[in-house]
C-alpha cells in the first residue's frame, strides 16, 4: 500500500487568493525552562488546500459541521488535462474528450499539473493559472460526480479583486448541486489517470466555517 499526499505545504510565504490577499501568519509562544511551543494560526479558510461548502456562497448554506466524511473520501477518478497551459479555459470539449469515464457518485479529481509548477510562485499562482468554465462544471455535475477538485485555481474571477458573489460561478455550480469542492490540491501525476483510486479528504471540522483546510490523500494498492 501506497499513501500519496495530494496537499499542499503553507506558512509564512504563503498567500490566500488575490482577492482578500491575506499572508498566513504563525505566531508561538514558548514557556521554559525546557521547550514548550504552543502556537496559533491566522489565515483565510480558503489558503492552500482546501474543502469549500455551500456557506461559501448561499446564506443558509452548509458548513464544515454539517458534511459528512463519506461525502469527501472514496472512489475518485482523475481526469488527466496535463497538457494545457497556462490561462487555458477548461470547457465542455476537454471534459468529452479526457472524461468520459467519469460516472454517478465519482469523487473527480482534474489536473493539470499547474500547482506542482507554481504553488509557492505568488502572484503568478493565481493569476495566470487554467481555469474551469462554467459549463465545463455544470458537465461533471451532470455526470454525477459527488465531489469535484482542482490542481489548479479553478475560478477565473476569484483572481479579480473587485468580482461580486454572482460572478463566482463555478462555486455557485457545484456547491448550489449540492457537491463539494476541493481546490489545491497537488501531486496528481502520482496517480493513475482513468483508473480509480481510494481518495480522502478530511477536513476541520469547524462549526460556522464556509470552508477548512483539509490533508487530501489517496491510497494505491
Amino acid at each position: 500500500m501506497q499513501i500519496i499526499d495530494l496537499t499542499v505545504p503553507i506558512g509564512e510565504a504563503t498567500l490566500s487568493p488575490p482577492s482578500v490577499n491575506l499572508q498566513l501568519q504563525l505566531t508561538s509562544y514558548h514557556r521554559g525552562p525546557g521547550f514548550w511551543q504552543a502556537s496559533k494560526v491566522e489565515m483565510l479558510l480558503h489558503t492552500g488546500s482546501h474543502v469549500d461548502f455551500s456557506k461559501h456562497t448561499v446564506e443558509d448554506g452548509e458548513t464544515a459541521v454539517d458534511v459528512t466524511l463519506d461525502r469527501v473520501c472514496g472512489p475518485a477518478l482523475v481526469v488527466d488535462l496535463s497538457h494545457v497551459g497556462a490561462n487555458h479555459e477548461i470547457s465542455v470539449a476537454d471534459m468529452e474528450q479526457h472524461a468520459q469515464e467519469v460516472r454517478e457518485g465519482d469523487i473527480v479529481l482534474v489536473r493539470t499539473d499547474w500547482t506542482e509548477k507554481h504553488w509557492g510562485n505568488f502572484p503568478t499562482y493565481y493569476m495566470e493559472s487554467p481555469y474551469c468554465s462554467a459549463a465545463a462544471a455544470q458537465w461533471l455535475v451532470d455526470r454525477g460526480a459527488r465531489a469535484i477538485g482542482f490542481d489548479c485555481f479553478s475560478e477565473y474571477c476569484a483572481r479579480l479583486p473587485d468580482f461580486t458573489s454572482e460572478d463566482f460561478i463555478i462555486h455557485k455550480v457545484i456547491l448550489e448541486n449540492g457537491r463539494i469542492l476541493m481546490q489545491q490540491m497537488t501531486n496528481l501525476s502520482a496517480l493513475p489517470a482513468g483508473e480509480r483510486v481510494q481518495f480522502f479528504a478530511p477536513f476541520l471540522k469547524l462549526d460556522g466555517a464556509e470552508g477548512s483546510p483539509a490533508r487530501f490523500f489517496a491510497i494505491l494498492e
